[in-house]
């Protein structure tokens, strides 16, 4: 029986999260995901913090960018950032939860770009990123 696009989305993410030591070490969760499209949290710890007492801009890229990937490897194909840009626009604080939601705008041939944006718990949002992907050899699992 083949998969619907949603159970592809859901069957690589879940393939793709099983080795993602880093989002799981910064403490991200996945919320959503769907073809083109992911959503993942983290809530700002003290560990988070940079030296002005706010969510170190890394951290946010780390959020976004790990949003990007899953929005990206949705299909079943080994997809990788080949390069990728944010604006911070407000400052994470301590015990804020930050939601990245990710949109592809363009997926042509092995070629991709996908926006995220981060926004907190009461909807202000905090960074843009626009992402731009490769699809390489392999896939997430055997279909």
């Amino acid at each position: 029986m083949a998969l619907t696009a949603q159970q592809r989305a859901e069957k690589s993410a879940t393939a793709m999260w099983s080795s993602d030591e880093a989002s799981k070490w910064l403490g991200m969760k996945i919320e959503r995901v769907a073809p083109g499209e992911a959503t993942l949290s983290m809530t700002i710890e003290s560990h988070h913090a940079n030296g002005h007492g706010i969510c170190h801009g890394g951290v946010i890229f780390s959020l976004a960018d790990s949003t990007f990937a899953f929005a990206c490897n949705s299909y079943n194909e080994q997809v990788v950032g080949q390069h990728a840009n944010i604006s911070y626009l407000s400052p994470g604080r301590l015990g804020d939860t930050l939601t990245a939601t990710a949109k592809e705008l363009s997926k042509t041939g092995r070629s991709g770009i996908t926006d995220v944006s981060v926004c907190n718990q009461d909807g202000i949002k905090i960074a843009e990123f626009r992402g731009f992907s490769r699809v390489i050899k392999g896939q997430h699992f055997q279909e």
